[in-house]
């Protein structure tokens, strides 16, 4: 199969082409950090990419919570006009197979059951909640304390940050292009993806980059809030894996499927910053109470719908992929 994967030098772009490449596939990168006329967003560079293609892999996209508001111009630009643009010369050239680069993003908040309510969606924590360090949603109903728990790709969306708008814009534009030409779209709502390769010292980069990027200058990671905030971190091996089996399944035709990718083992901020500075022996953690508006509390995956449907299994456990992320090397931004 011939696979064009846009994004294709990046952090998880080019961990794919090399699954590909192992599969016997024929993977072609389409990325402007090896050529910069090849920019999503460039409808002739997409068109003349597409010749011969079988199927897409997008992973290019503008990545992180950013400057907040600052740059929603440029993570509109570059995620939701780069993919239409990139649907729109698909289906002028008849390709209609997509493997879109999803995020938990879009959920917002994870899920979380009240003990007389159920489960429950609390809303945006508020300034003043964050400001006095009560980082822990409540009952919308009653004001008691939540459980979280993980989420399925049945809850609804409910992005907090123009990042995660972006990200759902994208599935949006991908359902109504399934729709209309009866290709077929699978969307992986990537979880926090780590490991080897990760961009350095950018504050659109996740969390694990940012504090491997502080071990690496010999500075103590700071953690934000304090550090108990629940995440499922994923091996960035493990999702190439999962997009390359997305892309030799057989996708129901017309519309958009979404699977949770993560690795089912949720851990803490704090957690995973121990278990990088210990691995790396670098300085402590600090927790700081400081936080980011953007953030969410807790966001863990039911990744159980990929197993099922198409057999993927994550294989890099915790702390085995935070040893090898501590001692490997990181790219430039």
């Amino acid at each position: 199969m011939r696979v064009l994967v846009t994004g294709g030098a990046g952090f998880i772009g080019s961990q794919v082409v090399s699954v590909l490449r192992e599969r016997g596939h024929e993977p072609l990168v389409f990325d402007v950090r090896e050529d910069p006329g090849a920019d999503v967003r460039d409808p002739e560079a997409v068109e003349r990419a597409l010749s011969g293609v079988d199927a897409v892999c997008h992973q290019a996209a503008m990545v992180g919570l950013g400057d907040g508001i600052s740059d929603a111009a440029e993570y509109v630009s570059r995620n939701d006009l780069g993919t239409a643009v990139l649907l729109a010369a698909m289906a002028k050239a008849g390709v209609g197979h997509l493997v879109l680069a999803g995020s938990m993003a879009v959920y917002g908040e994870g899920r979380y059951t009240c003990p007389r309510h159920g489960s429950v969606r609390p809303g945006p924590r508020s300034v003043a909640d964050l400001d006095a360090g009560r980082f822990e949603p409540v009952c919308p109903a009653c004001g008691d304390d939540l459980s979280p728990a993980p989420v399925d790709e049945d809850v609804p969306a409910d992005p907090r940050n123009v990042y995660a708008a972006t990200k759902l814009a994208q599935e949006h534009l991908a359902a109504a292009w399934a729709r209309c030409t009866g290709g077929s779209a699978v969307s992986l709502r990537y979880h926090n993806v780590y490991g080897p390769g990760m961009p350095r010292d950018t504050p659109y980069a996740g969390v694990a980059a940012l504090f491997r990027s502080a071990l690496a200058r010999g500075e103590a990671p700071r953690v934000f809030e304090d550090g108990r905030q629940l995440r499922d971190f994923v091996h960035v091996r493990d999702v190439a894996a999962a997009n390359a089996t997305a892309l030799e399944a057989e996708a129901a035709p017309g519309v958009l499927t979404a699977y949770n990718t993560g690795s089912g083992e949720p851990h803490t901020v704090g957690e995973m910053a121990r278990a990088l500075a210990v691995a790396h022996g670098g300085p402590e953690p600090v927790v700081t109470g400081e936080y980011r508006l953007g953030d969410v509390r807790h966001i863990t995956a039911d990744s159980s719908r990929l197993r099922a449907a198409l057999g993927w299994r994550p294989e890099i456990g915790f702390e085995e992929g935070m040893t090898e992320f501590a001692r490997a090397g990181m790219r430039e931004a």
